[in-house]
């Protein structure tokens, strides 16, 4: 069977998530040194002085940049590693699924999560009506897709219709195995 992740990925996205964290700490350390260095001078300005102005727009300015390199970092960056990480997380400690399909096409990318993913459809059958149904596998947009070719009966272990693992049954060719 061909695994898709490894412990490897998980210290990886860990390692990533971590230094994240620590360029909004310092970013944040950045600013309240900044903030408090304008409060400071002002603070020591006489009663009424005009300069006093220049000093909480500085502020205002200061805490502007702030917030606005924030909204980014966090909602872009630091929220999807974050959802990556609960990803190969939830993978690692959660309950797997084994199943054999065969493999129908590829639809469009998604986003399953917060983690972006390619979305292999296979074809089962139904239990209680005996009918063909379509079942969505999504395959990490990080890793490399499958060689899936329509037809192939592909066995896999997923983990809530993320494919953890596969092995690839190719189909028969006309005349092949029979005698």
């Amino acid at each position: 069977m061909t695994q898709l992740y490894s412990d490897r990925d998980l210290y990886e996205a860990y390692r990533q998530k971590r230094k994240l964290l620590f360029g909004l700490l310092f970013a944040t350390a950045l600013w309240l040194v900044g903030f408090s260095v304008c409060i400071a001078l002002y603070v020591m300005l006489p009663y009424n002085d005009p300069n006093g102005t220049w000093y909480t727009v500085a502020a205002c300015v200061w805490t502007g940049l702030y917030l606005l390199f924030c909204f980014p970092y966090l909602g872009i960056s630091y929220k999807r590693c974050r959802a990556y990480y609960k990803m190969l997380t939830y993978i690692s400690v959660g309950l797997k699924e084994y199943f054999v399909a065969p493999f129908a096409y590829v639809d469009d990318w998604t986003t399953h999560d917060g983690v972006d993913v390619n979305v292999a459809v296979f074809t089962v059958r139904g239990v209680k009506r005996d009918e063909e149904m379509k079942r969505q596998i999504f395959v990490d947009g990080e890793k490399d897709f499958p060689p899936f070719e329509e037809g192939d009966h592909v066995r896999m272990i997923t983990h809530g219709n993320l494919l953890i693992a596969y092995e690839i049954d190719r189909k028969p060719q006309d005349g092949e195995g029979c005698e």
